[in-house]
């Protein structure tokens, strides 16, 4: 019954009434007076049978207006109107026979229970004053000393009971401002566990950006260093060994080996100028991915002398800038596969947005070879001398590229079938910022 008891959570509001104590001990006390009365009293006519009806009428009361209408006690007004008809009825009894002053209990506990501050207060007091009128019942009410004692008992019934309640609100007031406080440190620290994923999601991503402007940083000063020294020292070789076949014919016997150190020489400058494109990502800071392709495909093909068909297939989506370098880098050492030893006729090279992932795939019709099972083992075990096209290290580096984004790349190719490899990142997911 009292589970439809949800008074409002305010100063005023009393608490959830103990079903017991509000629904058993008040019919417990006025059957046991009834009893009493009944039983201290012969029937002697309408004054006993006047007790027993209003015994009744209090039992009557209780029930039809609390005990069969729960609903009722959330309102104030009701709460009110009952608690009243139930002190009128209580000192009517009391009025009748002291006795009764026994009953006087059940309205205590209904005020306590339903009545809200400050009207508990006068509740409690006005059932005092009836427990009072009780108590002093048997005093000669005639003579000013027993009007005073009678005067003194009352008050002394209200002033106790009304301080109890004052002293019970006290403690009402002290367990609601412990659940307010409760609730705010409740409140607080949700706000502090937020703020503090908050500052470990803004802490993990200031430390991701500054390991990768270190690792664009070192890259910038690799490529320095290699353009200032290395091929600039080449550079300089492949100039004085042409100077000097300008100014003196290269003997017979020379020759051959004059025309290795300069094909060295030109190999060299080749790789160390692909090297120091493979360091910078300067294509991608001021072009999209398919711009930037497109450029590095151009550069190859007039390089070694072999077009390059660039298709790009879909709408540009969101990627992350690690992603672009990764798939930039990755054509880059197919190309430079292909030219060292395809000795392919046609190549072509597709950029693909999908709906979750962007693809890349270099294709050419070269002499193909046998791919190598790069897996994890070989990877980790770096194994010097797997059997591919070069040695194995740079399909290692670009397959670590790949699977570091969370993407996968794959090799298909057979001797005398041309060559093609596949890498797919996935895209940001939609909303998002690169």
């Amino acid at each position: 019954m009292n589970s439809r008891w949800r008074p409002e959570c305010s100063a005023s509001a009393p608490q959830e009434p103990p079903f017991l104590l509000v629904t058993v001990v008040p019919y417990t006390l006025l059957a046991a007076l009834t009893v009493l009365r009944v039983a201290r009293e012969p029937l002697e006519g309408g004054s006993l049978l006047v007790d027993l009806g209003l015994c009744a009428l209090a039992a009557a009361w209780m029930l039809g207006m609390f005990t069969l209408r729960p609903a009722s006690w959330e309102r104030p007004a009701a709460t009110t109107v009952f608690f009243t008809g139930l002190v009128l009825i209580t000192a009517i009894l009391v009025v009748r026979d002291p006795a009764f002053g026994l009953f006087t209990p059940a309205p205590y506990i209904y005020a306590f229970t339903l009545l809200r501050w400050p009207w508990r207060l006068l509740g409690v007091a006005a059932t005092a004053v009836v427990a009072g009128t009780a108590q002093a019942s048997t005093i000669d009410n005639t003579t000013w000393s027993g009007l005073t004692l009678s005067m003194i008992i009352v008050l002394a019934n209200v002033g106790l009971m009304g301080g109890t309640a004052w002293v019970l609100r006290l403690a009402e007031r002290e367990d609601e401002q412990r659940e307010r406080t409760l609730t705010e440190l409740n409140r607080a620290n949700r706000l502090l566990e937020a703020t503090l994923a908050e500052n470990a999601g803004l802490h993990a991503q200031l430390l991701a950006q500054a390991r990768e402007a270190g690792v664009l940083d070192e890259r910038r000063r690799m490529a320095r260093e290699i353009h200032d020294t290395l091929a600039q020292g080449l550079t300089g070789i492949i100039a004085q060994l042409q100077a000097a076949e300008q100014m003196h014919e290269v003997p017979a016997q020379w020759r051959r080996p004059f025309d290795a150190v300069k094909g060295l020489a030109r190999e060299s400058l080749a790789e160390a100028r692909r090297s120091v494109d493979a360091l910078r990502p300067e294509p991608l800071e001021t072009s999209p991915l398919s711009d930037a392709l497109a450029d590095v495909c151009d550069r190859w093909s007039r390089l070694h002398g072999l077009a390059v068909q660039v298709t790009t297939t879909g709408t540009a989506r969101p990627m992350t800038p690690e992603a672009e370098f990764a798939l930039l880098r990755t054509a880059q050492e197919a190309l430079a596969n292909v030219a060292k030893h395809a000795r392919a006729t046609r190549v072509g090279v597709t950029l693909s947005y999908l709906e979750h992932e962007v693809a890349l795939d270099v294709r050419d019709d070269g002499t193909g070879f046998e791919p190598p099972d790069l897996d994890a083992r070989t990877i980790a075990n770096g194994d010097p001398n797997p059997p591919t096209r070069d040695g194995g290290f740079g399909l290692t580096i670009m397959r670590q590229r790949v699977e570091g984004l969370s993407g996968s790349l794959r090799i298909e190719s057979e001797p005398g079938s041309g060559t093609g490899i596949s890498a797919r990142v996935p895209l940001l997911p939609a909303g998002s910022r690169p």
